[in-house]
């Protein structure tokens, strides 16, 4: 096990697993331009370790995030329009890291995820929520618009006729509500939260890294291509897979009647 802490920004590795708590529970782990930055590292350091499997996103408190801390003097609300639009991108490059790693990643939702904390969850390839999780695309009622990714993520999850009545009212969705138009994946008891994340975590750590890598680059690349192209890619990721310890060990496994293991 390995912990690091960096006050506002925890970070757990244990077992293949990096479980990341934002720590400003007193703000509901609104985000600070230093933990922007902080994150941004820190993904760039998970893609670049190898005993990093699993990214866990979660926040501490009983609130995952409240979004952008407006009254923080890095936020994008301080300062001239050029410093607002420097800091914005800033979010974005977040959201983009977040998106492009090429390991899974399980936001762990408990309390409010809003604005940028939506955007944040919800650019997670696994959204696992409590019974008492709210979410809400609140910008319109903070006279702001969409940013974090959620203006490109949203519509993809819901539609866009749902989307837009979520970003233009900015109403607060509950947890069984936001499971059943697709903003999140699984809804358990606040009380089996920790435990259901832990299982899914541990369960990809234990996967084949390679495959689960090149699964995430399809599904996220076929948004945008037709399928001509995405057969050609799908092609090309068999290939590497088959060309790759993973894909022999399964098969041996498989043959001797056991369960595969994909841990170097």
């Amino acid at each position: 096990m390995e912990l690091e802490a960096n006050e506002t920004v925890l970070v757990d590795r244990r077992d293949g697993v990096v479980s990341v708590t934002l720590n400003r529970p007193h703000r509901k782990n609104a985000l600070t331009g230093a933990m922007v930055e902080r994150l941004h590292a820190l993904l760039e350091d998970v893609e670049r370790r190898p005993e990093d499997r699993v990214l866990v996103l979660t926040g501490a408190g009983g609130a995952f995030c409240s979004g952008a801390d407006l009254s923080d003097a890095d936020s994008p609300a301080q300062g001239d329009a050029p410093t607002a639009l420097r800091r914005v991108r800033q979010v974005g490059d977040l959201a983009l890291a977040l998106h492009r790693l090429r390991k899974p990643t399980i936001a762990k939702v408990d309390g409010v995820a809003v604005g940028a904390g939506l955007g944040l969850a919800l650019g997670c390839d696994l959204v696992v929520a409590s019974d008492q999780a709210r979410l809400s695309m609140i910008f319109v009622r903070r006279g702001l618009s969409p940013d974090t990714g959620t203006a490109w993520l949203v519509p993809r999850l819901v539609g866009m006729v749902r989307a837009k009545e979520l970003a233009l009212l900015g109403d607060l969705v509950d947890a069984e509500t936001a499971r059943e138009i697709g903003l999140v994946g699984r809804v358990v008891p606040v009380a089996d939260l920790d435990a259901t994340v832990a299982e899914l975590a541990l369960r990809l750590a234990d996967g084949p890294a390679l495959a689960l890598s090149l699964t995430k680059e399809l599904l996220d690349a076929a948004w945008a291509a037709p399928l001509d192209v995405v057969l050609e890619r799908e092609a090309q990721a068999q290939a590497i897979n088959l060309a790759g310890p993973d894909a022999a060990e399964a098969l041996r496994a498989f043959v001797e009647r056991r369960e595969p293991r994909f841990r170097p």
